[in-house]
């Protein structure tokens, strides 16, 4: 007789609070469209202040509570600004989503402007440090934190050397902030995606083939969003069996959570569970990367 499959333990997004930077468009904004439907009240955050507005008006449709405040999120003080509006207006934060990003135009080390570097480097890694620890202190035991970091975080693009740097270094604030916050039970999930169709292209590479990439929506399908955020509840669960202290290197979420089979052109999206019933959040980076490196066919 067959065996009958078991569920995953229902787990709601109704009434938490998410924090979205770069809400406005692209992978940023497909995830507060994927939240907003849960329920999930939102604090999206972007410098183009109509977009943005624009953007909570379409989301406020969806029955939650939206808070829109533009801010730049390189500016220390425009983000002490922002999380002190969040207090003001939810009090806590249970989801960060580290989103805003920017890319530079193909140019190698030697002719690429050291203001390039710099704006890239402001955007993607010191931006990354100013929200989350400002973030930090109305963040409680089962909050998460999401950092977009791109498959540039693990692979290297000629040409693209600010990024990749920065998207490296996010990386390796990522892997150092699971550790900091591992005691505070405080989930830090490495967003690890393949080429995505996001308007970050205009700059990268205006000729990338970005019919053949992954959309934002499937980066952050529902689903998988869902599956990431419930996996506190079944860890949470799972830590009542063990002794303290405790140290289980079960933590992190990786992209090679992911199976991936090249036969099967939908295994880049199942979830391969560890032995505490953990899942990632990461796409399989390899069919999107290989589309990607080769130049277009002419």
């Amino acid at each position: 007789m067959p065996t009958k499959r078991r569920s995953a333990p229902s787990f709601s997004l109704r009434g938490k609070v998410a924090l979205i930077t770069g809400a406005n468009c692209g992978i940023g904004l497909a995830i507060a469209r994927a939240l907003a439907p849960e329920g999930c009240n939102l604090v999206i955050t972007a410098r183009d202040e109509p977009t943005l507005k624009k953007t909570g008006r379409e989301l406020a449709r969806l029955k939650v509570r939206v808070l829109v405040h533009a801010c730049d999120v390189r500016d220390p003080v425009a983000v002490k600004g922002l999380l002190a509006a969040v207090e003001r207006q939810f009090h806590r934060l249970d989801i960060l989503i580290n989103n805003a990003g920017i890319a530079h135009p193909s140019q190698n080390v030697d002719k690429l402007p050291f203001e390039s570097w710099l704006e890239v480097i402001d955007t993607n890694l010191n931006a990354l440090f100013l929200v989350t620890q400002a973030a930090l202190p109305l963040m409680n035991r089962g909050s998460a934190i999401v950092n977009n970091l791109s498959i540039a975080a693990k692979r290297i693009f000629a040409g693209s050397s600010a990024y990749n740097a920065s998207k490296h270094g996010a990386l390796g604030f990522t892997n150092t902030l699971r550790e900091e916050l591992r005691s505070q039970r405080i989930r830090v999930i490495a967003l690890v995606s393949g080429a995505t169709d996001t308007e970050i292209w205009n700059t990268l590479w205006p000729q990338a083939p970005r019919g053949k990439m992954m959309s934002p929506e499937t980066v952050c399908r529902d689903d998988h969003l869902q599956e990431a955020l419930a996996a506190e509840v079944r860890f949470l669960r799972f830590l009542r069996f063990l002794p303290r202290p405790i140290s289980i290197p079960l933590w992190s979420f990786r992209k090679d959570f992911y199976e991936h089979n090249p036969r099967d052109k939908s295994s880049h999206m199942r979830p391969k569970r560890d032995a505490a019933g953990l899942a990632g959040i990461s796409n399989c980076t390899r069919c999107a990367t290989k589309k990607l490196i080769n130049k277009p066919e002419t």
